[in-house]
Parts: structure tokens; C-alpha cells; sequence
């Protein structure tokens, strides 16, 4: 598809505003301020919660991207994912994502750069898929970053992102469900999350998550939660 045609798609999707647009009245004055809802879950490990016009990086899980969008597409914010081609849209609904409040752009193409400054201009969080990420530029990568923090978006990338305000990392995985003699059915899968960054999340910080819980949503794991069950490495 033609970039115009991708843009004019994008603008015409209820509440998205393209760059040509942004000298229109906003009348949701909350826009470039403040931050965005998160799910009470990940508090500790994103202090402050989603403050608009910052960028996160997120290594080694998706489920934790599609946590981080749940709680704010719920509440009403729009969302776009750029460069995933393979995204589970059925994990990201489970995971709580408001599917009716998400955009996906599966291969944004050679003119990465101007589908990318349109989502950041339109979306509340606009989610860079790896591929994206490790092709990304610094000097791409400082510009979207000035236009993030003058938008009041939330940019998120699927791997290192250079400059990134956060770095969150998931890693020590383990499904528990099954008993002693190897019988009975995954129920969830603890992990080790961690982040690290700058102002408040200066000093790093360590939570140990249920991604996904038994439910399919995420949840801090209790002390008692893995009594019993069987660890299966993956």
C-alpha cells in the first residue's frame, strides 16, 4: 500500500490525528500530559506509571509489550504496532488489550520513518516491532524521541532502542501446572522482570510476574503460588 493511503486509513480511524492536523483544537487536554493507566501488576517494575512523551524498551518477552498497552487501550487510548508481523492477537486480548483500539502495520516499508512520525502523531503508544528496533538509526531514533516527548505519546520498542527512557528485560521463565508424575495442564508461567532507567526508575528493580496468570492476565506472583507444581523450563 501506498504510504498516503496507509496515512488516510490511519486518519480515518476515530480520534487519530495525522501531523497535518495537529494545529486543530484537541479536546482532550490531557493529551500531551501526564501518564497513561497501567496495570496495577507492573506499578513497582514502571515507577511513575506510562508518563506520555517517554520511550520504553522491552527484551525477550512480547506477552510484557501487550501487558504494558492493556490497561490504557482498556481505558480508551488508541494503540499501534509497527514491524510484527506476528503478533497473537488472541495472547494480547487475554493479556487485556482492547483489540477494537488497536492498529497493527505488519511491514511499514521503506518509508519507515515518515509511517512512524504518523502513528506517533495519531496513537497514545505506538509499539516498534524488533525488526524495527535493531534497523533503527540514532539519528532516527533521537528524532521520533523529540516528537514523542512534543506528541505526548508512548513509544515502545520490541528490543534495545537507543535513548530509551526504561529498559525492562524478562527473563528466568518457567510454566508451572503440572504434578510430580507429569500429568495435568500448564496453568501459568512465572518470570523474572527487571528494569532500569533514569529519574525515579534509577535505582533497578526486580518483580517476579505471572505472564500469563492462570486467567490469561497478568499478576505478581504470591509467595505460594508455585507450591507443589512442577517447574517446566520455556
Amino acid at each position: 500500500m501506498a504510504i498516503p493511503e496507509a496515512v488516510a486509513g490511519l486518519a480515518a480511524i476515530p480520534g487519530v490525528r495525522t501531523a497535518a492536523k495537529l494545529g486543530e483544537p484537541n479536546p482532550d487536554t490531557s493529551a500531551s500530559t501526564g501518564s497513561l493507566p497501567l496495570a496495577p501488576a507492573l506499578a513497582k517494575l514502571v515507577p511513575g506509571g506510562l508518563r506520555r512523551g517517554s520511550a520504553i524498551s522491552v527484551a525477550g518477552s512480547t506477552a510484557l509489550v501487550f501487558a504494558l498497552l492493556a490497561e490504557a487501550t482498556g481505558e480508551g487510548s488508541w494503540a499501534a504496532i509497527a514491524g510484527m508481523p506476528g503478533a497473537g492477537l488472541a495472547a494480547a486480548a487475554e493479556l487485556g488489550v482492547a483489540l477494537d483500539r488497536l492498529a497493527l502495520i505488519p511491514h511499514p516499508g521503506a518509508e519507515v520513518a515518515a509511517v512512524l512520525s504518523a502513528l506517533i502523531d495519531g496513537f497514545d503508544l505506538v509499539v516498534l516491532g524488533p525488526t524495527v528496533a535493531r534497523g533503527m538509526q540514532p539519528q532516527l531514533a533521537r528524532r521520533l524521541a523529540g516528537r514523542v516527548r512534543n506528541r505526548g505519546a508512548v513509544l515502545f520498542a520490541a528490543g534495545p532502542l537507543s535513548n530509551a527512557d526504561l529498559e525492562l528485560r524478562v527473563s528466568n521463565r518457567r510454566w508451572r501446572g503440572l504434578t510430580d508424575d507429569g500429568f495435568g495442564h500448564l496453568r501459568f508461567r512465572e518470570v523474572v522482570a527487571t528494569s532500569c532507567g533514569r529519574g525515579a526508575a534509577a535505582r533497578p528493580r526486580a518483580v517476579a510476574l505471572q505472564l500469563p496468570g492462570p486467567g490469561g492476565a497478568i499478576a505478581v506472583v504470591e509467595a505460594s503460588a508455585g507450591r507443589g507444581l512442577t517447574e517446566v523450563a520455556g
